[in-house]
């Protein structure tokens, strides 16, 4: 099992910086490809940015130029650096840590809001 808690989310004004974080416990964190996702009211969740266990990046084509994905291996933590943020991006964001298709695990969510 691993277990994954959110922090960081909040309300900020377009244009703003948010940045958020994962904290990971109970297996080999260094293992995981991590993740970030998030769910607006109304729509599916989706990928917003991934990093392998060897540091690879993907971002959604929404975020790119914007947000910044990173881990810090010894401490088990996952961080989305967003910035210039937008009304759109207001959502539930998730951290999600999947080894294979079993081994696959998400956090409770933290809200972001972007005011116009």
């Amino acid at each position: 099992q691993v277990q994954l808690v959110e922090s960081g989310g909040g309300l900020v004004q377009a244009g703003g910086s948010l940045r958020l974080s994962c904290a990971a416990s109970g297996r080999t964190f260094s293992n995981y490809r991590m993740g970030w996702f998030r769910q607006a009211p109304g729509k599916e969740r989706e990928l917003v940015a991934t990093i392998s266990f060897s540091g690879m990046r993907t971002y959604a084509d929404s975020v790119k130029g914007r947000f910044t994905i990173s881990r810090d291996n010894a401490k088990s933590t996952v961080s989305l650096q967003m910035n210039s943020l937008k009304p759109d991006d207001t959502a539930v964001y998730y951290c999600r840590a999947r080894l294979t298709e079993t081994d696959d695990y998400w956090g409770q969510g933290t809200q972001v809001t972007v005011s116009s």
